[in-house]
């Protein structure tokens, strides 16, 4: 089975890029999608930003499985680190922050103070393509800055904005990793729509989508699709079509456009909300 690749020439740049402002950095903001918790988290990133300290945020989590969010929360929490789960767009789970980051930067304002630098603390937010960087943003500074749209590679240079909170935030481009050696990786990130949908076909991703709620969520679809067996394509597409309407003469079913009816409906939690994978 082929390895999915996904790194533009334009996210080396901002690879380097996110090198060069380590030096101006106080802390960063990592910020995963709560419905690919492990999918979502780079790799490369704790040597792109040099051990800085971090505060982690699952978002989306209004699209994620409450319970599996919790867990994952749980889980990331045990070595210290801050984690919260949160909504970007309308700010649940954000309260915390202010004090999370005064927290986690005491010793860093306490020098400051001593040198006479009165400055805000600065930090970056780091993550995937399409995983909420700039809702957060938005949502931070109370207005919209920044466009904020539902696809991958919106944002293509690093930029600064200022908050009440007493941090300014520097956002990145997303930010994948070369090749993921894990298929299901690749899958899980083109599902949630952090890569392009072209580089896998929509039916890669539908089947793989299919393949999760068989693992996870066997009787997930039934009511809504009447789908009994995720793990059967076919049927299940056709499942699709027929529910939906999408249909080609004859009573033939539509089976892209019932494909990306499915997508569609999983990413904007028309289905229900999902986690697609465990620790």
């Amino acid at each position: 089975m082929r390895e999915i690749q996904w790194f533009p020439g334009h996210m080396k740049k901002t690879q380097r890029r996110i090198t060069e402002e380590l030096k101006s950095i106080d802390f960063t903001f990592e910020l995963l999608d709560a419905r690919i918790p492990l999918s979502s988290k780079n790799p490369d990133l704790k040597r792109l930003t040099q051990g800085k300290p971090s505060i982690v945020l699952l978002g989306k989590s209004d699209l994620a499985d409450p319970s599996a969010t919790r867990e994952f929360v749980r889980a990331f929490s045990e070595d210290g680190t801050m984690v919260f789960s949160c909504d970007c767009k309308s700010g649940n789970g954000l309260a915390p922050l202010k004090d999370a980051v005064q927290k986690l930067c005491a010793d860093r304002l306490e020098k400051n103070a001593a040198r006479g630098i009165h400055r805000p603390l600065r930090a970056m937010i780091v993550g995937v393509p399409n995983v909420g960087k700039s809702a957060l943003i938005n949502r931070l500074c109370k207005k919209a800055k920044t466009k904020v749209e539902n696809r991958p590679g919106v944002t293509r240079e690093l930029s600064w904005t200022r908050t009440d909170l007493g941090f300014d935030l520097l956002d990145t481009p997303g930010v994948l990793w070369p090749k993921f050696t894990d298929r299901k990786v690749g899958e899980n990130l083109a599902i949630t729509g952090a890569i392009r949908d072209e580089v896998l076909s929509v039916e890669e991703i539908a089947y793989a989508l299919l393949c999760r709620f068989g693992e996870l969520y066997p009787d997930a679809l039934q009511e809504r699709y009447g789908i009994t067996d995720p793990s059967d394509y076919d049927t299940s597409i056709t499942a699709v079509a027929k529910r939906r309407g999408m249909l080609l003469g004859g009573g033939v079913p539509d089976e892209e456009r019932a494909a990306k009816a499915l997508i569609d409906d999983f990413r904007s939690a028309r289905i229900g909300t999902f986690t697609l994978e465990r620790l």
